[in-house]
């Protein structure tokens, strides 16, 4: 039977990204005999701005049978940014349970770091981040609008079970790594969230005694993927602070435009979601000049978690390949003049 795959292309360059790598993903799975089928769901802001909602009442259900799901770009300049989050993504990974958010950065070769002597390889490790509760938890409110008092709480939530969930998998990543894992944290400040991270990584660490635990500040940690990016191995961190290290990861190992990212339900009772890290980038859109790269490598994460291993090596070397190459098409974000097609084209020839 082929695989069952949905596609929510989203917003600005998500369907451009989206749309010209299929070709890709589509000779990779063909090299490697192995069958899919794809069903489309135009959802996102155009649909809020017609009908006052990102995706139907309904959508968990018919997402729900699908053996994974791909997501573009979410975003509108004409819509707030907290509707689109909230009104789609966060639906889906809090709706299915996705725990885990796995973004790995690597500094490819043929790619020039903005930090100093660091060379292909150097940086190369992967941000466990908890991704259904923590600082984007929907709990909290607003009163007394428009007057002097108007108050806003916000409320960040841990959970022991989601907690543990995340932090397990990133000790269960570290021993399958180099057997080191930096916790980050803001527990000087924050005494009872964080405290209890804290407690819950050394309650589960003593499972896993051959792993090297390092515990650091978030703000430490943010000057230090600056500063020496190379000694990091596997880090877990909670939703806003994982959120935010992994732009600098992407930053750090060239660009935005290669980072993929996974949004996992650890006990496979629904569909996982594999999507790019980008945004829906305004400033770009319609141009035709979007990085493809990342949607690529969010797609060799989606065939590794649905053991299809052959297919996402398949993904990953032709893009090691066009990377390494100097005369390789690149696009504007890594030093190019190409467009988006171009160097999708290119991906899909290196395969065949």
């Amino acid at each position: 039977m082929p695989y069952d795959i949905a596609i929510i292309p989203g917003d600005g360059i998500g369907t451009e990204v989206v749309d010209r790598s299929m070709p890709v993903v589509e000779a990779a799975a063909g090299a490697c005999d192995v069958p899919f089928e794809t069903t489309r769901y135009d959802w996102g802001s155009e649909r809020y701005l017609e009908e006052g909602s990102m995706m139907p009442e309904d959508g968990l259900d018919e997402l729900r049978d699908h053996d994974a799901i791909f997501l573009g770009a979410v975003g509108h300049p004409d819509v707030p940014d907290h509707v689109t989050l909230r009104g789609l993504r966060l639906r889906i990974t809090k709706g299915f349970q996705q725990h885990v958010c796995k973004r790995p950065t690597y500094l490819f070769e043929g790619i020039t770091s903005p930090l100093r002597d660091h060379e292909a390889g150097d940086i190369d490790f992967v941000v466990y981040r908890q991704n259904t509760e923590g600082e984007y938890a929907d709990v909290g409110g607003r009163e007394h609008r428009g007057h002097d008092h108007e108050l806003a709480v916000q409320s960040a939530v841990f959970t022991r079970h989601g907690t543990e969930t995340i932090v397990r998998a990133a000790f269960e990543a570290a021993t399958e790594r180099e057997g080191k894992l930096t916790n980050v944290t803001k527990s000087n400040a924050q005494a009872y969230g964080m405290v209890f991270w804290d407690d819950v990584v050394d309650e589960v660490g003593e499972e896993y005694p051959e792993i090297e635990v390092e515990r650091l500040l978030v703000d430490a940690a943010s000057m230090d993927f600056v500063r020496r990016p190379d000694e990091f191995d596997v880090l877990v961190a909670s939703n806003l602070f994982g959120d935010i290290l992994t732009d600098i990861g992407a930053g750090i190992s060239g660009s935005m435009g290669l980072a993929p990212s996974t949004n996992i339900d650890p006990s496979g009772e629904h569909p996982s979601m594999f999507e790019p890290v980008h945004g829906s980038a305004f400033d770009i859109m319609g141009e035709g000049i979007a990085n493809p790269i990342g949607t690529v490598l969010s797609w060799e994460l989606l065939w590794e978690h649905l053991d299809e291993p052959a297919v996402g090596r398949a993904l990953r070397s032709a893009v090691e390949a066009q990377l390494a190459d100097a005369d390789a098409p690149r696009t504007p974000d890594i030093g190019g003049d190409a467009g988006t097609e171009e160097v999708a084209e290119d991906l899909r020839a290196r395969i065949d």
